[in-house]
């Protein structure tokens, strides 16, 4: 084989020969690359601007209009009476109490009443064995005929020497002792006829019977017991309570007010509650006042009377006593529900006929349960909201549920 044959070309020539090609393509990826880059960027672009248009019409189909108005309770303020009352301690005392005692001493016999039982004055409640006191009346009755017949024959006596005495028969001394003996035989008539009465009394002590219309309590002694006049317990316990009393308290700051009108001859209801100051149970009126102010609490005592026709009051019983010393005519009221405070004042919110709400200061006045006066800011009439106040402010829109301003009473 001929050498020059397998001799390679030079490499200035082959490099001559692809060039052309080679460069073309280089150019061709040199363009390509940029124009795929710009549609990418311009593609990301496009698809950012839809995004962000849909969230934009999504976000306003959304958001509404308006805000939503707030659902409240609501009452209108009305036009009333309101009482002004002192509150206070007190406990059911009867008017008279009374313990049953025997008088004379003795068996007792019998009792005539039951436990617990209404009793009248003058009822038969128990017997004491009358039978040593009627021997005593018939010893008392026979010693009174025995003195009587002496005392008759004296005066006879002393008829006959008066007479004799003119005709100088008998001496004066004689007449003198006759004389003072009828005046001993009256006296020992006198004491048997004491004697007589004392026995009879003795015969009525034997009965006891009650001194005071009341409820008598739980019998202290059985029959078949000796009692006596020195016994401590007694027979048994009465408490009048038809009518029926609470003595209850007042601070001193508040006599002269009571005093006042009491003093005026007014009668002041008073009220009793149970201790809960729920229940009312009876209605009365003042009866009186204690004398003097207790030093050591600063209160005075006062009494008052209720009819109890319904025994709604029990003695001992633990009230509370409301005592009116005056009531308010014709003042703007509202249930304390619908009452705000801050640190400064009191306000309320008024709902306007727009049902938006504004925020009104108010002065307050008597308050009474569950119910205020409206001294200044607010008129009978207007709208005020009671509950749902925490999501309010000034000029927030309310869908307000109107119920009855007349706020609900102790149950009587």
């Amino acid at each position: 084989m001929d050498k020059q044959t397998l001799t390679p070309p030079p490499i200035e020539k082959v490099a001559s020969t692809q060039g052309p090609e080679v460069e073309d393509r280089r150019r061709r990826r040199r363009w390509l690359w940029p124009a795929i880059l710009a549609g990418l960027v311009l593609l990301v672009i496009v698809v950012a601007v839809a995004i962000v248009r849909h969230s934009s019409s999504s976000g306003s189909a959304a958001k509404p209009r308006s805000a939503p108005a707030i659902p409240v309770s609501a009452v209108t303020a009305r036009a009333g009476d309101i009482g002004v009352y002192l509150t206070g301690l007190g406990a059911v005392t009867p008017i008279y109490t009374v313990t049953a005692r025997t008088q004379v001493n003795g068996e007792l016999m019998n009792v005539y009443f039951k436990e617990g039982q209404l009793v009248h004055k003058g009822d038969l409640l128990a017997l004491v064995d009358p039978r040593p006191y009627e021997v005593q009346l018939t010893q008392a009755e026979g010693q009174l005929l025995k003195d009587q017949a002496a005392l008759d024959n004296a005066r006879i006596d002393l008829v006959r020497y008066q007479a004799l005495i003119t005709r100088n028969a008998v001496a004066e001394q004689q007449l003198a002792t006759q004389k003072a003996l009828v005046t001993q035989d009256e006296g020992a008539v006198k004491t048997d006829q004491g004697l007589i009465d004392s026995a009879k009394l003795n015969l009525v002590y034997c009965r006891i019977t009650s001194p005071i219309t009341g409820r008598v309590g739980l019998r202290l002694v059985d029959p078949g017991n000796i009692v006596h006049t020195t016994d401590t317990n007694g027979l048994m316990v009465i408490a009048q309570i038809e009518p029926i009393s609470v003595i209850f308290t007042i601070s001193e700051d508040q006599v002269p007010l009571v005093l006042k009108r009491f003093r005026a001859g007014e009668r002041l209801q008073v009220d009793a509650y149970d201790r809960d100051m729920k229940t009312k149970l009876s209605q009365g009126r003042l009866l009186t006042l204690d004398n003097q102010i207790d030093p050591t609490t600063g209160t005075l005592k006062l009494r008052a009377i209720f009819d109890n026709k319904d025994g709604a009051l029990f003695p001992n019983q633990f009230v509370n006593a409301r005592l009116l010393v005056e009531e308010k005519h014709g003042v703007t009221l509202v249930p304390t529900a619908a009452i705000q405070r801050n640190s400064r004042t009191a306000f309320v919110y008024v709902v306007k006929p727009d049902q938006t709400v504004t925020i009104r200061t108010v002065t307050l006045g008597t308050t009474e349960d569950d119910e205020a006066q409206i001294v200044s800011g607010l008129s009978a009439g207007e709208v005020v909201v009671t509950t749902g106040v925490d999501k309010l402010q000034e000029g927030s829109k309310v869908n307000p549920h109107i119920s009855d301003s007349t706020p609900s009473r102790p149950r009587s």
